[in-house]
């Protein structure tokens, strides 16, 4: 699944490693999140968005099409 998530850490010079380990998960899942190679759970999604001080819509939600609902 698509994410903002590298171009977010890209912006911001920060490393995957740092927030993964902010966040409390593995750093091979959170590169793997980052890379859209994995979708990650509503809690490690919540953990992440609040590392950032970014919302999960904010992190993902662009890509659902507010038209659809």
């Amino acid at each position: 699944m698509e994410t903002k998530l590298q171009m977010i850490l890209k912006e911001n010079g920060i490393k995957q490693g740092f927030i993964a380990k902010k966040a409390g998960i593995s750093q091979g899942t959170f590169s793997l999140i980052v890379r859209g190679k994995s979708v990650p759970t509503l809690p490690v999604a919540l953990k992440i968005g609040r590392t950032l001080n970014k919302s999960v819509e904010e992190l993902w939600g662009y890509l659902v099409d507010a038209k659809e609902f």
